[in-house]
């Protein structure tokens, strides 16, 4: 079972990194047409600016899936000392997990379930009746995101807890 969850977790990040590689692509691609419309052309067409902006949404919440699995986070200088083990590593990473299903869980759930109960009020069924205006496609399409962003990380932090030591070898392969 650990194995199986490893394994997902993995497969799940490498399919994750496509998508985030091909929306970051699709981002810079429709903000170069836009520029080249607006400026060679004086015609920008008017669904470029939301494509780009829908691409960034997903950029962003996988680019969050990527960086909790590999550990990687907003450190502006690395210290000079190597990092030493903690006897208190296993409460830190405990703190640590608890912060991230603090957060988490309540957001899987109100994607799904409104503040008074049931399905039709939660975020992604409210979302599916609107239409993104310039696109014409369902609102829902951008919103699962969140919902999506949130499964995968916490199946990253399953993995975490099933003994996966990916970044742990990608961290000691870079020194």
């Amino acid at each position: 079972m650990r194995n199986a969850i490893i394994t997902a977790s993995n497969r799940v990040h490498q399919i994750g990194r496509v998508a985030a590689v091909f929306a970051v692509c699709l981002m810079f691609l429709t903000v170069v047409l836009q520029i080249l419309a607006r400026y060679v052309f004086s015609a920008p067409p008017i669904w470029t600016e939301d494509v780009a902006r829908y691409a960034m949404v997903w950029t962003g919440l996988l680019g969050a899936t990527l960086s909790f699995k590999s550990r990687a986070d907003a450190v502006l200088m690395q210290s000079i000392a190597p990092p030493r083990p903690s006897p208190l590593a296993y409460l830190a990473e405990a703190v640590h997990s608890a912060a991230v299903l603090t957060f988490i869980l309540p957001v899987i759930y109100f994607c799904f379930i409104g503040l008074r109960g049931g399905f039709a009020k939660g975020y992604l069924a409210r979302q599916s009746g609107l239409t993104a205006d310039t696109l014409g496609i369902p609102m829902v399409w951008i919103s699962v995101s969140v919902p999506i962003a949130m499964i995968i990380i916490l199946l990253h932090l399953a993995a975490r807890w099933a003994g996966d030591d990916t970044a742990d070898t990608a961290a000691t392969q870079l020194d």
